[in-house]
C-alpha cells in the first residue's frame, strides 16, 4: 500500500497549487483528478488575474486587497503566461455615476501595491483610443485601469508540473471511490479509467474538488458542519472579430452586472454570466439564453452588433461560491473558506475561491495542516518562486530567444510557444534544426513532437486535452483535423 503525507483530491487550480506548495515543503504528495487537469471550472474562467473591481461595490475590500497583492506575485511567478492588460470602462450616464466610478478606481489603485506593470487608472477620451473605432460613436468618455490576462488551464498545468518536479505524483483520470479513517490515517481507494484500483494511505487529505467539494465533504462525514456552497454557472462566447490585442473592456449592464470584452487568440471573448446550477458539474453547457444575454450586453456598446450566429466557440463552467441568502448569483462572494476537520486524521476542505488567489489559498491551507504534519517546512511561495518556463522573462522576451535559437520556426508557432511554454520551448527544440525535425504537422502548426511532449510531460490523453486546455488550437482546427490528431495520439501516446 502506497503511503503519502498528503492526498490532494482535485486537479483544478486550487488542487494543483496545494500540491505544489506541499511538495515544496518537503511533503510526500499525491494528487488525483477524475478527469483532466483543469478539465472544468479552472479552464472555464474569464482568463483574468485581477483584483475584481466590481467586488468593491459589494464591500469585499479584503478580497480585493488580497487579490491585488496576488496579481503581482502570480505575474512574477509566470511572466510569460501572465500579461498586463489595459481595461477600458466606458461611462454611460444612466448607469453608475461618474463620481462612483472614480471613487472605485481610486480605491482599486490604493488597495494594492503599485508596480510599473500595473499603472494607475485615468480618464480616457474614446475618440483618441484604439477602441474608439469599435465602440458606439455615442460613447465618448471612459476610464482605464490595469489588470492581467492568463491562460487559466496552463497555469494549472504549470503548478502541477512544478509539484511533480518537487516529488509529487500526479494521477489524472483517477477517481477517489472510497476514503475512510483507520488508525489515525486515511485509507483511500483510487480507481483509474480502466477500472484498476489502488489503495493509498494518507496522513492528511485536502479536498480541492471544486464544485464537487461539497459532496465529498459529506462523504467524509466532516465534524465541523456541512458545506455552505452554491453552484453558479458562468458562460462565455468566442467570436472571430477584430479586436486590439492590448485592450479589454469592462461593460456595465442595466441589471447591475458587468461583462468583459477580451482579446483571445486573435478572437473576441465575451463573458460572463451568473446562473444558478444544479446537477453534475461535468455536464454543464452554455444556454441559448446566456448567448443572447452576452450578445445583448456587448451590443449596448459595440459599433457593429454581434449575433449568436457569429459564435465560433462557447464554454461554461460551474463555480462553487460561498452561499448567501441573496438570491442574485452575481452578488455571491468570490472569497473562499478553508474548513479543517482535525478529528483523527485531518481533512482540509476548500470551499469557494477564485483563480487569482490560488497561491495564497494554498499557502493558508498548508499552514492549517502544518501542526498535523510536523515535518512540513515553512511557507515558501510568497517570494514569487518562478513556475517552469519563466527563465526567459515575459512572452516578448521568450519570443526573441526563440527567434535567435530557431529562426526557422514560423512566426505563429514562435508566438504560441513563447506564451505557452516560455523557456521550456528548449525541450521541444532539442536536436531540431528545421521544421522537418518537429515531425508531422497534424494541423494548425501543431507538430507530432509537440503532441508527444504534451503526452509525456503534461498529462495530455486526448485531442480535447491538447486542443482546448494545453492550447487553444481548437479554434483553428476542423473536426477532421481533430479526429486525425486523436488517431495519432491513440497510436503514439498510449
Amino acid at each position: 500500500m502506497d503511503e503519502v503525507d498528503l492526498l490532494v483530491i482535485g486537479g483544478g487550480i486550487n488542487g494543483a497549487g496545494i500540491a505544489r506548495d506541499a511538495s515544496g515543503r518537503g511533503l510526500k504528495v499525491l494528487l488525483c483528478e477524475q478527469h483532466d487537469l483543469a478539465a472544468h471550472t479552472s479552464s472555464a474562467s474569464s482568463k483574468l488575474i485581477h483584483g475584481g473591481l466590481r467586488y468593491l461595490e459589494q464591500s469585499e475590500f479584503g478580497l480585493v486587497r488580497k487579490a491585488l497583492g496576488e496579481r503581482e506575485v502570480v505575474r512574477r511567478q509566470a511572466p510569460f503566461l501572465v500579461r498586463p492588460l489595459c481595461f477600458v470602462l466606458p461611462w454611460q450616464p444612466h448607469l453608475r455615476p461618474r463620481w462612483m466610478l472614480r471613487l472605485g478606481l481610486w480605491l482599486y489603485d490604493h488597495l494594492g501595491r503599485r508596480s510599473p506593470a500595473f499603472p494607475a487608472s485615468r480618464g480616457v477620451d474614446l475618440h483618441d483610443d484604439p477602441l474608439g473605432e469599435l465602440l458606439s460613436p455615442q460613447l465618448r468618455q471612459a476610464f482605464s485601469y490595469a489588470d492581467a490576462q492568463v491562460d487559466d488551464a496552463r497555469l494549472v498545468i504549470l503548478n502541477a508540473l512544478d509539484a511533480a518536479r518537487r516529488g509529487a505524483r500526479i494521477l489524472t483520470g483517477t477517481r477517489c471511490v472510497d476514503l475512510r479513517r483507520e488508525h489515525g490515517r486515511w485509507r483511500v481507494v483510487l480507481e483509474g479509467t480502466s477500472g484498476h484500483q489502488q489503495t493509498v494511505q494518507a496522513r492528511a487529505v485536502a479536498n480541492a474538488a471544486g464544485p464537487w467539494a461539497g459532496g465529498l465533504l459529506e462523504r467524509m462525514h466532516a465534524r465541523s458542519g456541512g458545506p455552505a456552497l452554491r453552484l453558479v454557472q458562468g458562460s462565455h462566447i468566442v467570436l472571430r472579430r477584430p479586436w486590439p490585442n492590448d485592450r479589454a473592456c469592462l461593460l456595465q449592464q442595466p441589471d447591475g452586472r458587468v461583462v468583459f470584452l477580451l482579446p483571445f487568440h486573435d478572437h473576441l471573448l465575451v463573458g460572463t454570466t451568473d446562473t444558478d446550477y444544479s446537477g453534475d458539474p461535468a455536464r454543464c453547457s452554455v444556454l441559448p439564453s446566456e448567448v443572447g444575454y452576452l450578445c445583448s450586453a456587448a451590443n449596448g456598446y459595440l459599433r457593429d452588433p454581434i449575433t449568436p450566429a457569429e459564435v465560433v466557440w462557447q464554454f461554461a463552467g460551474v463555480r462553487p461560491l460561498l452561499a448567501d441568502p441573496d438570491p442574485r448569483a452575481a452578488k455571491l462572494s468570490r472569497d473562499y473558506r478553508l474548513q479543517l476537520d482535525a478529528g483523527g486524521a485531518p481533512a482540509l476542505h476548500v470551499l469557494g475561491g477564485k483563480l487569482t488567489t490560488y497561491r495564497v489559498l494554498a499557502e493558508e491551507a498548508l499552514d492549517l495542516l502544518r501542526p498535523h504534519l510536523p515535518h512540513a517546512g515553512p511557507a515558501w511561495t510568497a517570494a514569487g518562486e518562478p513556475l517552469p518556463g519563466s527563465d526567459w522573462g515575459d512572452a516578448g522576451q521568450a519570443r526573441q530567444q526563440l527567434q535567435q535559437r530557431a529562426p526557422w520556426l514560423p512566426e505563429a508557432t514562435r508566438r504560441r510557444w513563447a506564451s505557452a511554454y516560455g523557456s521550456r520551448s528548449l525541450d521541444l527544440l532539442q536536436g531540431a534544426h528545421s521544421l522537418l525535425d518537429l515531425g508531422e504537422d497534424l494541423g494548425a502548426g501543431l507538430h507530432a513532437r509537440e503532441v508527444a511532449f504534451l503526452c509525456d510531460h503534461e498529462w495530455a490523453r486526448s485531442a480535447e486535452d491538447v486542443l482546448w486546455r494545453r492550447s487553444k488550437l481548437g479554434l483553428q482546427m476542423d473536426a477532421a483535423q481533430a479526429a486525425r490528431l486523436q488517431a495519432w495520439m491513440d497510436s503514439h501516446c498510449r
